[in-house]
């Protein structure tokens, strides 16, 4: 997989023209700190296998869940697939998604700290590589992908229209945008979602963490040709109390205008 000239430590790969927020970052590990998310090693190998006593075990389990959706389906093209996984952290999905047959696998983080573990965990997984940087800087060049992937990560992004639009350019024309692990609110609902936000990282000491973390709804996905793969929602998960509370989005070229 040829990706632009870049420095190399160990699995991760660094453009030159990465700018490090490393005043974001210290406070977002920190906040992950207090929070118990962050993972040992061993744990990050495991994952989403999560030790049932653990805080966030429940949260596990429904990740577990959406990324076996995923990995299956992907898996059922019966391809080779170029994969881009953006906001991948301690790269677990990224892992998961190197599992599929003929995949190939970049992880895409801005959080440096997180992504020296990934490519340190996932270090003789020779599928995946680890990218340090903004999608939105340009360090990609004009490489494009079979399927890039958005899991818990589309929040951390002011504008679904922007960041959605770029992806499309990095998409081939038979590709696929995935979105999972994402809360999706109706118009009314946005300004008690923010407040809530703002009230959460306040309590735990970094209100300005806030700033960073965005609400968007369904209604923001219109201009693109989507579709709802999982819907919550609907009477018969409800009904059935399945456990996974996201909306699974597929985007795709072509859109109708």
């Amino acid at each position: 997989m040829h990706l632009p000239d870049s420095a190399i430590l160990n699995n991760l790969f660094v453009p030159g023209i990465t700018r490090p927020d490393n005043l974001f970052e210290k406070k977002y590990i920190a906040c992950r700190s207090k929070e118990n998310r962050m993972y040992s090693d061993e744990e990050v190998s495991q994952l989403p296998a999560c030790a049932p006593t653990h805080l966030h075990a429940k949260e596990w389990e429904i990740r577990k869940a959406s990324s076996q959706k995923l990995v299956t389906y992907l898996a059922n093209k019966k391809r080779p697939l170029q994969i881009l996984e953006i906001g991948c952290g301690n790269g677990w999905l990224s892992h998961q998604l190197s599992a599929i047959s003929r995949s190939r696998v970049i992880g895409l983080d801005i959080n440096f700290t997180e992504l020296q573990q990934a490519a340190r965990v996932f270090n003789d997984c020779h599928k995946i590589k680890f990218m340090y940087g903004d999608i939105r800087a340009g360090i990609l060049d004009d490489k494009q992908f079979d399927v890039i992937v958005f899991a818990a990560s589309l929040q951390y992004f002011p504008s679904p229209d922007i960041i959605l639009d770029l992806c499309l350019h990095h998409l081939r024309p038979d590709g696929e945008i995935h979105v999972i692990d994402t809360l999706f609110y109706k118009q009314k609902e946005l300004p008690a979602a923010k407040e809530r936000t703002l009230q959460y990282y306040s309590s735990m000491g970094y209100p300005e963490l806030a700033e960073h973390y965005f609400h968007h709804s369904l209604d923001s996905l219109a201009q693109f040709n989507h579709s709802v793969l999982y819907n919550p929602h609907t009477f018969l998960n409800r009904y059935l109390r399945n456990s996974v509370p996201f909306h699974w989005i597929k985007i795709q070229k072509d859109q109708p205008r």
